[in-house]
């Protein structure tokens, strides 16, 4: 099983790697949504976790491209909401397709436990 994740902010991109690797997941890392949809293109991940805001592609474009030419693949969007909050782009991030969402800071191992209940694989 493989793990996508898409974060600018780089100390967050390496501790959900180390996570996920922990937990047993091949693991991608993407700096923004442009870059993530060349890797997904070339290795398609089975599950996403991208933050929402980041230069280049932000996260709502990304969740709906995914979904749009990967439909099965599984989404958890995490968002620290910038200047106006997580509450305005979270639910925006459900309705394109997210299966899941964290607001910044969030409980790692909750997210690993979400990310095995995505995939279907017990704990």
């Amino acid at each position: 099983m493989r793990v996508l994740i898409i974060d600018d902010d780089e100390q967050i991109r390496v501790l959900l790697q180390q996570m996920m690797q922990w937990a047993g997941f091949e693991v991608l890392v993407a700096e923004n949504g442009k870059v993530a949809m060349q890797m997904q293109s070339r290795q398609p991940a089975d599950l996403v976790i991208t933050d929402l805001i980041m230069p280049e592609q932000e996260g709502l474009e990304t969740i709906s491209r995914l979904k749009k030419e990967y439909p099965g693949i599984k989404i958890i969007a995490i968002s620290g909401g910038g200047r106006i909050g997580p509450e305005a782009y979270l639910p925006a991030a459900l309705e394109l397709g997210a299966d899941k969402v964290f607001s910044k800071p969030f409980d790692v191992q909750e997210v690993v436990a979400t990310v095995k209940e995505l995939l279907g694989r017990a704990s």
